[in-house]
């Protein structure tokens, strides 16, 4: 029986952790979270009603706020932390990492000081020689649903093949499947862009503008994303596929989604410190939209509708403003 350390108690993380326990493999989980409060609930409780309320964690799952007693013996370890925690976390559990381990990430976000996709961050800080040991799991998943058993479909991403059809076995059960793919570069990308074409979907939404607008903001964001990951060096299926196109679509139209909540307040006229300040959940596009932007300028690509919701979230661009600057642009083919 594998172990398997989930690390990160977050709505994902719990949710994932529930999941697992549903696998067609058993396992033997064990779920840290960093917050004392959490570990707390979800040892006393067997429930994390600060961040996914209403869903019981099965006893079968160890809580532990301890990296060393999470990664002992640890066959994998599966990432589910906000990604400019990702570093810090991964440098702390380096001494306790087993030699054979394999990784996991399931955070959807690029590190915002270096622009790093967090599987460059596991490779610098695991101190590796090739990403031969990663893997990256994205695809449209809301953790409230994938916690209710809802049938779900996300992608396993990784440079080995054997690694990515092991976690697939591993991973896979009767209401939550995994497809596989070599593509790490365009996984990682769609999964952190398409937060911030989330938010610009929300705003449009916060401003009344109609489901036209959402409808094109969201295929014109998609472009984007595809611009900028093949670029990169990602492939340009993968962003018509369950990472790109189905994540997009689920981010930016969702009710359950936190970036596309945080589009529809600013439309509102919220200011945005007033919006994260009322929650400890976090929207990864809000820091990935900086990051994204320096990807898009080192690779020569242009990205609109990510330059606006930046301006909107740093400089204080009224969010009408933002959109009728879209709205405005030279004509052009499609």
């Amino acid at each position: 029986m594998k172990k398997i350390a989930i690390i990160g108690g977050g709505a994902w993380g719990t949710a994932l952790a529930i999941a697992l326990t549903r696998a067609s493999r058993a396992h033997q989980l064990t779920l840290w979270a960093h917050s004392a409060d959490v570990v707390e609930a979800l040892s006393a409780r067997r429930m994390n009603d600060i961040y996914l309320p209403g869903f019981e964690l099965s006893t079968e799952v160890e809580i532990t706020g301890s990296l060393e007693k999470a990664l002992a013996g640890a066959g994998i370890v599966l990432g589910v932390m906000p990604s400019a925690h990702a570093r810090k976390l991964y440098r702390a559990m380096l001494p306790f990492i087993e030699p054979s381990s394999n990784f996991v990430s399931a955070t959807k976000g690029l590190e915002p000081d270096t622009h790093a996709r967090i599987s460059e961050v596991i490779a610098q800080e695991m101190e590796m020689d090739s990403s031969s040991r990663i893997a990256v799991l994205s695809g449209p998943s809301f953790a409230r649903e994938v916690a209710a058993g809802d049938p779900t479909a996300v992608v396993l991403a990784s440079a080995d093949a054997k690694l990515a059809s092991e976690v697939q076995e591993e991973f896979s059960g009767p209401r939550f499947r995994l497809y596989t793919n070599e593509d790490v570069i365009g996984t990682e990308i769609a999964g952190a862009v398409k937060n911030v074409i989330a938010i610009a979907a929300g705003i449009c939404t916060g401003l009344e503008l109609g489901t036209n607008a959402v409808a094109a903001l969201v295929t014109r964001g998609l472009a984007e994303m595809t611009r900028l990951a093949v670029a990169l060096g990602g492939h340009r299926e993968t962003l018509s596929g369950l990472a790109g196109v189905g994540d997009l679509i689920l981010t930016a139209t969702g009710e359950l989604s936190r970036n596309r909540t945080v589009g529809i307040e600013l439309g509102k006229g919220r200011e945005l410190n007033e919006i994260l300040g009322s929650t400890r959940r976090v929207a990864e596009g809000v820091g990935s939209a900086a990051a994204t932007l320096e990807l898009a300028r080192r690779a020569g690509v242009e990205m609109p509708i990510t330059e606006q919701v930046q301006a909107v979230l740093t400089a204080g661009r009224v969010t009408r403003d933002a959109i009728r600057e879209l709205m405005e642009r030279r004509l052009k083919q499609e």
